[in-house]
C-alpha cells in the first residue's frame, strides 16, 4: 500500500497544502518518512490525516469560483466502528461548505471497505449543500453495494458511468464538467 501515491498529475492546477481556504492549508509532507498506516500496512506519506484511523484522502482540486471539490480516498470507510463519516463532514466538508463548495466528487478506488452505521450525517450533508450534489467515482463494486445496503446511495450518486470512468486523462475542470453533464441528466429526469 505504500506504494500507492495520491493522483500529482494536477499539482501544477492545485495544490491543497498551498490553498489558504484548504483544510490541509501549510501542510507538510515527507517524502521519505513514511508517517501513516493503515492497519499494519504503511501508505504514501501525501495522504491526508483527518481523523480516521482507517482512512486517509487527499484533495485534488478546489475550484471555488464553480464550487467543487475533487477528494480521492484510500483505506476502509468504517461507520460502524470509527464513525468515518463524522468526522470526514465535521473535519474537512463542513470547512469546504464554509468556503461555498457544494458539489463533492469522491473518487473511491482505492477503497477497500464500507461498513455503514446510521446515516444522519449523510442526511445531514446531503442537505446542507441545497443545490449540490455528492457523487462517488470508481468505486469497486462490493463496496457500492455496501453503500446501498446502508442507503447511503440516496445522498452519494454511484452508477452507470461513474463507476468506470477514465478520469485521470482529463484534467480538473474537464472532470467536473463531465461529472456535472451525467448527473444533470440523471437528476433532472
Amino acid at each position: 500500500m505504500h506504494e500507492i501515491e495520491p493522483y500529482y498529475l494536477w499539482r501544477d492546477d492545485y495544490i491543497a497544502a498551498e490553498d489558504e481556504r484548504s483544510p490541509f492549508y501549510n501542510t507538510e509532507y515527507s517524502e521519505f518518512y513514511f508517517d501513516k498506516q493503515l492497519y499494519n500496512f504503511l501508505i504514501h506519506p501525501q495522504w491526508d490525516d483527518f481523523g480516521s484511523s482507517t482512512m486517509y484522502l487527499k484533495v485534488l482540486y478546489a475550484d471555488y469560483d464553480r464550487n467543487y471539490v475533487i477528494i480521492e480516498l484510500i483505506g476502509e470507510w468504517n461507520d460502524a466502528i470509527g464513525n468515518d463519516i463524522m468526522l470526514l463532514k465535521r473535519e474537512i466538508i463542513e470547512l469546504m461548505i464554509d468556503e461555498g463548495i457544494n458539489k463533492f466528487i469522491l473518487v473511491g478506488e482505492n477503497v477497500l471497505n464500507f461498513h455503514s452505521s446510521e446515516d444522519s450525517y449523510y442526511e445531514e450533508w446531503f442537505q446542507d449543500i441545497e443545490d449540490g450534489w455528492i457523487t462517488g467515482i470508481n468505486f469497486q463494486e462490493h463496496v457500492i453495494n455496501e453503500f446501498r445496503s446502508g442507503n447511503i446511495d440516496y445522498y452519494i450518486n454511484f452508477g452507470g458511468e461513474l463507476d468506470d470512468m477514465a478520469w485521470r486523462t482529463l484534467k480538473p475542470l474537464q472532470f467536473f464538467k463531465k461529472v456535472e453533464e451525467i448527473l444533470t441528466k440523471r437528476l433532472g429526469a
